[in-house]
């Protein structure tokens, strides 16, 4: 049996154990969702957000790409997370980066890669903010891994500058922004606990769009 028939006999081995445990759990599915999180990842076969999570179909909101970007000119994660707030309503935004990432390692080196310039673009911005204390580590691979981590950040304001969770924060105080990492080499994830108020104190100014300000 090749991978691909694989995936349908898996399939059907997860619709049993589903219906074991919960006759009408595929009726309840089908009647909507009403996630408490988006997630925003990497399109990296090896980071899977619902298995590492625990998450429960239903729950989780997800959006992945290359790099775990969010470009102010990408319609894609734009789109993802104006449904997210203004529709789903969900409480927590996530951010998840992740180290030894190809994405991450293809902007840091000086090559064209074709249609991939203008997406790794974005990062090598990110690189260029920091690159003085990027430059400053002399361990290549300790280099990379803290792009991993000052792009989740970056990601994160992005999300921060955005009209739809301006408005939603105004009013509600959600979702709260979260940035993450996943380490493969433990399976562990690591909250960055980033001082996202901080953060937006300091830029509000530039990218207010509110007619309050946001405290």
């Amino acid at each position: 049996m090749t991978l691909y028939e694989q995936v349908f006999e898996n399939n059907k081995k997860w619709v049993a154990e589903k219906k074991k445990t919960d006759e009408k759990f595929f009726e309840h599915l089908a009647q909507g969702q009403n996630p408490e999180f988006l997630y925003i990842g990497c399109s990296d076969s090896r980071v899977s957000a619902e298995e590492m999570t625990g998450i429960k179909p239903g729950q989780m909101f997800v959006h992945r790409n290359v790099a775990n970007l969010v470009p102010n000119n990408d319609n894609s994660s734009a789109s993802v997370i104006q449904y997210a707030i203004a529709h789903l309503n969900v409480q927590h935004i996530v951010v998840c980066g992740h180290y030894q990432c190809g994405g991450i390692k293809a902007a840091m080196q000086p090559a064209d890669l074709g249609f991939l310039n203008p997406w790794l673009r974005n990062i090598r911005d990110v690189y260029r903010l920091h690159k003085t204390e990027l430059n400053a580590i002399t361990d290549e691979a300790k280099r990379y891994d803290r792009l991993v981590e000052l792009n989740v950040e970056e990601q994160c304001v992005n999300v921060i500058k955005m009209a739809v969770w301006q408005r939603s924060y105004l009013q509600n105080k959600t979702p709260e922004i979260h940035g993450w990492i996943f380490d493969m080499q433990t399976g562990l994830l690591k909250d960055l606990k980033i001082d996202f108020n901080k953060i937006l104190k300091n830029i509000q100014e530039i990218y207010d769009l509110g007619t309050d300000k946001i405290s």
